[in-house]
């Protein structure tokens, strides 16, 4: 059954925010799915539809801005919403060079994601039209949970700044935390397992046992620096399949889920 854009693309409340000066709005229903993740499925453009590579997503956020991939690049964009119409103003894009493919898919959307649009959204599913009939279909996909997930490190934080892996040590750091209120995993080289306790937003770790071996010089730096973080008190968050787990000084690390169904 098709319900109302208005409860979908917005936060719960009652009334109607205005837009800020750059033509961004807020609209607010007692239903709310502002900052649901929405995989593009496809875009079809003039009758011929393509099928959306993996990680071209889209979200609403409450403050009336679309943020997501376009399937190579991230954006963002001001979104203004009037009953079933959708104003999505120009995007702001990074510049990464892609492949052919994943260009050619990039223009589809980001053309096709702009201007007037008028939404036609179900429990799970969402389709944004153009007046020329081109349109773009997406499901609606929930953040991967803390427990039962396996967590493949991909970045070390350290304050507000991120750095990637050392070559060598990518996809090697795991961590799988479970319902016992443990943890177990590698951190880079070895085996380990210890106790995890969840409460709200913090992650309090304990003794964390593991095998002994040596391995090459960069999954042996990553391991150290993930030991020094699973010791004592950590705060979590989780942006979709993201997580992010940092110690009081602000180290930490950035890992991510699979895909569902990988």
């Amino acid at each position: 059954m098709t319900v109302s854009v208005l409860a979908l693309l917005t936060l719960a409340a009652c009334g109607t925010e205005s837009g800020s000066d750059d033509g961004s709005g807020t609209v607010r229903t007692d239903q709310p799915v502002t900052g649901v993740h929405w995989n593009v499925d496809s875009v079809t453009v003039g009758g011929k539809r393509t099928v959306a590579p993996d990680g071209a997503h889209v979200t609403i956020t409450p403050d009336g801005r679309a943020t997501g991939n376009f399937g190579c690049n991230h954006f963002t964009a001001p979104v203004r919403v009037e009953g079933d119409t959708v104003t999505v103003k120009p995007a702001t894009t990074t510049e990464m060079g892609c492949e052919k493919n994943l260009q050619r898919f990039e223009r589809a959307l980001s053309r096709t994601f702009s201007g007037r649009l008028t939404a036609a959204a179900a429990e799970k599913s969402l389709t944004l039209t153009t007046a020329k009939g081109d349109s773009i279909a997406f499901t609606s996909e929930p953040a991967a949970p803390l427990v039962g997930t396996t967590w493949t490190v991909t970045a070390l934080v350290s304050g507000s700044a991120a750095s990637s892996l050392p070559a060598g040590a990518g996809k090697k750091a795991q961590l799988r935390f479970g319902k016992d209120d443990s943890v177990q995993g590698s951190p880079g080289c070895n085996q380990i397992r210890g106790t995890a306790t969840v409460s709200g937003s913090a992650i309090t770790f304990g003794r964390i046992n593991g095998t002994k071996m040596m391995c090459p010089d960069p999954q042996m730096k990553v391991e150290r620096a993930l030991l020094a973080i699973l010791d004592g008190g950590t705060t979590y968050r989780i942006d979709h399949r993201t997580l992010t787990l940092t110690t009081a000084d602000g180290e930490g690390f950035s890992a991510t889920a699979p895909a569902p169904g990988k």
